[in-house]
């Protein structure tokens, strides 16, 4: 990511209190060429790697563009939900073929950050400052307001 990308997000990461963590895992994108064209077997490849990377027990919410559209006051109170039964969130993001149908399939819920396609390092930043506006939803911190 470039640094602008990392800027904002360990911005808002540092906000967080520290048992309101956003971590953010990479997972290496498959080989796009010529030879390797077939786009449903890297995004299934993706979709396996995204899929290790998450922890047995996680709350798997897939996010994608034909997902459920969320208030923030609705995402706090499911995340809040997930923080009171001792649950993690994983939320998964797709490559640029989006996310493979095991992923979908596997995941509680899909949600939609926006109608509009965005490029990886947008959804970046969206992701975090919408933790951090959750988290003060949550904490009742003047950031948010209605």
């Amino acid at each position: 990511m470039p640094a602008w990308v990392e800027t904002a997000v360990n911005e808002y990461q540092k906000r967080l209190p520290g048992n309101f963590q956003l971590i953010i895992t990479e997972v290496a994108l498959a080989k796009r060429s010529k030879a390797n064209s077939d786009i449903a077997k890297l995004c299934e490849a993706e979709g396996k790697a995204l899929l290790n990377a998450v922890a047995p027990g996680d709350y798997l919410v897939a996010l994608d563009v034909k997902g459920k559209s969320l208030a923030t006051e609705v995402m706090a109170n499911k995340i809040g939900t997930l923080k009171d039964i001792g649950q993690d969130l994983a939320l998964l993001v797709g490559g640029p073929d989006g996310l493979s149908e095991k992923c979908l399939e596997s995941a509680q819920e899909a949600w939609s950050l926006s109608a509009l396609t965005m490029p990886h390092t947008i959804v970046r930043i969206v992701v975090a400052e919408q933790i951090y506006r959750v988290w003060s939803v949550l904490a009742g911190h003047p950031y948010h307001r209605e």
